[in-house]
């Protein structure tokens, strides 16, 4: 192409431009994609699988008067470019640049805000609904991976759509398949008679007829029932589960042939109803280290876009801790399982499954089913470990309660990417989950502050007999594997000190040991209690409940580990420090612990005017 992307007037440039200009387009996108990325860092796979649908989409439909709803949102970078960002993705994810996510506050052409999973066709029709009751006559798109039709909102949003005959067009995105050149030609023929008025008259007189037909004695209205659905379902081949919920099924088609797709979007624009169209695109397309490994560049750090390695790779994680803990233990005890919710590699559980197939179970993007079949395997004598993102489990809230706590039983909760994670922002932090776990009857709320703590925690949790949540952030962490800790649910004093005392909750461990050097050259002595059981609080390490309490948590300030902290302890003066009732946007955890004045040396300041206040 002749110009640079940021030259560009998207999205009217593109609706002047003919197939040729279009797939000239694609290329340019992929090349700035994987530049862009190696940069920033964020989700590359699936944004190089979705670059020819998201130019029909923006060819066919006129955004933003037109709302299209990209599920999770993380396959939007294209979306973004062809809306005129291209200019921002210098600061893609970093402090104060674009979302690596759908933002309305970023763009109008953003029509609804997402970042997890499975709920973008409940959104959808709620805006189509609200189009109805208004009079208005825009298109409403849901765009939905494979991966989220796992979860079993978006089936209760295609139940509703389909009930409620709406306008509306549902697209799958599935990238779970090869494609093939003879299966798309003839899914775009059988498209085109699924939407020509004849083929849909002949549909509709073949089923009132098949309906007509008279029951005579049980056994022949029960053949007769079977020749009623063979028939039907030969009628609706592919699409029958769509068909059957009240969709006009389109496809599968190949996702990146423009032309293909251009016509297919155009044919669903006109049939009046809800349209469900299947799309089959490949994750990493145009960028072969990607294609290969997509899973590695889902979401991926910055990386050198010729080899593709990351270029600062990491060293021990508390995932990977996780993972060699739970294997070690599983060679122990035949009763152990594993659990993940569609994130095997992700929360350190690849080799548990490759080790142990019959003891490991991905539920896919279903984490509320995921709590629940992990009770089951509970109450049938199991020891289940459940590994899933703390922003996620917030989806399997009422599962925790009524599941498992009710009932007491002994389900570890492994809860990774606890804390801030970073650039993935406000959908992604895991900030809720001291506060709401402390709150359930039965349960028990740990937090390491290095990998061998992790390591000792899980051990100790599976010697309990009730529910454990064990919270521990994401990224690099301390690790010995010679160095074998044991835990007894008991708190730890690391330093006495005769001004103040620090308690820190897991990971603000380090924090607070720079904030106590800080604290030294003022002059000013403080102890630190390392703070790993938060509930039940263990208080043996409280000495005096005069002397001045500085609480650190990664976690919200609201109901969080200070309030626990004061409600218990009865200490007469706390100073807490924790995250504040609002939603933390995206940028780098340095970054965001300095402005929100948990980094040391905000805490220093504070401490310092709190007692020289008092003097």
């Amino acid at each position: 192409m002749s110009k640079e992307l940021t030259q560009y007037d998207f999205p009217d440039d593109l609706k002047k431009m003919d197939l040729k200009e279009m797939e000239l387009l694609s290329y340019a996108i992929r090349d700035f994609l994987i530049e862009k990325v190696s940069k920033t860092g964020g989700h590359l796979a699936s944004n190089l699988g979705v670059v020819e649908l998201t130019i029909a989409l923006h060819k066919v439909f006129n955004s933003p008067d037109d709302k299209m709803i990209w599920d999770v949102g993380h396959q939007s970078y294209v979306h973004k470019i062809l809306t005129g960002r291209a200019g921002e993705f210098d600061g893609l994810r970093q402090m104060n640049g674009i979302s690596g996510f759908p933002k309305g506050k970023e763009s109008p052409h953003d029509a609804f805000d997402t970042g997890h999973s499975s709920n973008s066709i409940s959104a959808a029709a709620g805006m189509a609904a609200a189009r109805d009751l208004k009079g208005e006559r825009n298109e409403v798109i849901a765009i939905i991976g494979d991966g989220s039709l796992t979860g079993g909102m978006a089936y209760e949003g295609l139940n509703n759509v389909g009930a409620s005959k709406s306008k509306m067009i549902v697209i799958l995105n599935d990238n779970g398949m090869s494609i093939s050149r003879n299966i798309g030609g003839v899914s775009q023929h059988l498209s085109k008679l699924r939407t020509s008025n004849g083929y849909l008259r002949v549909k509709k007189t073949i089923k009132r007829a098949l309906n007509r037909i008279p029951v005579i004695g049980d056994d022949l209205s029960t053949n007769i029932g079977h020749a009623k659905d063979r028939i039907k379902y030969a009628l609706l081949s592919g699409g029958v589960i769509f068909e059957e919920l009240g969709f006009t099924y389109l496809g599968p088609i190949n996702g990146h042939n423009i032309r293909e797709t251009i016509e297919v979007l155009e044919l669903a624009k006109h049939v009046n109803g809800p349209v469900f169209i299947h799309v089959m695109t490949r994750k990493g397309r145009g960028y072969r280290t990607a294609e290969i490994d997509p899973n590695k560049f889902h979401g991926i750090s910055p990386f050198n876009p010729e080899t593709g390695k990351v270029l600062k790779p990491s060293g021990m994680t508390y995932s990977k801790v996780l993972g060699m803990t739970i294997e070690n233990l599983a060679a122990e005890n035949k009763k152990i399982t594993a659990v993940s919710a569609a994130m095997c590699d992700a929360t350190g559980l690849g080799g548990f499954a490759k080790k142990y197939p019959r003891q490991f179970f991905d539920v896919g993007i279903a984490e509320a089913h995921g709590v629940t079949f992990a009770a089951g395997l509970a109450k049938s004598g199991m020891r289940p470990l459940v590994a899933i993102y703390s922003s996620f489990l917030q989806r399997a809230y009422d599962q925790i309660i009524e599941d498992v706590c009710i009932q007491n039983l002994p389900v570890v909760f492994a809860i990774d990417r606890a804390g801030i994670v970073g650039a993935d922002g406000e959908t992604h932090h895991g900030l809720f989950d001291i506060t709401y776990l402390t709150s359930m009857p039965n349960m028990t709320v740990l937090a390491p502050s290095d990998g061998n703590q992790l390591a000792a925690m899980v051990r100790y949790a599976f010697s309990l007999d009730g529910p454990v949540a064990i919270r521990y952030p994401r990224g690099d962490c301390l690790y010995d594997p010679e160095e074998q800790i044991t835990f007894d649910g008991k708190n730890q004093r690391i330093f006495e000190g005769k001004d103040l005392d620090i308690w820190a909750v897991g990971k603000m461990l380090q924090t607070a040991l720079e904030t106590r050097e800080q604290l030294k050259v003022q002059g000013i002595d403080a102890g630190i209690v390392d703070v790993a059981a938060i509930k039940p609080l263990d208080l043996s390490c409280l000495k005096e409940k005069s002397k001045l309490v500085v609480t650190i948590e990664d976690g919200l300030l609201a109901g969080g580990f200070g309030d626990k902290f004061i409600a218990e302890s009865k200490v007469q003066e706390v100073l807490t420090f924790g995250w504040p009732d609002q939603f933390v946007e995206h940028g780098d955890c340095d970054g965001l612990y300095k402005k929100y004045g948990l980094d040391a040396d905000s805490i220093t300041e504070r401490i310092c005017e709190h007692i020289e206040r008092k003097a």
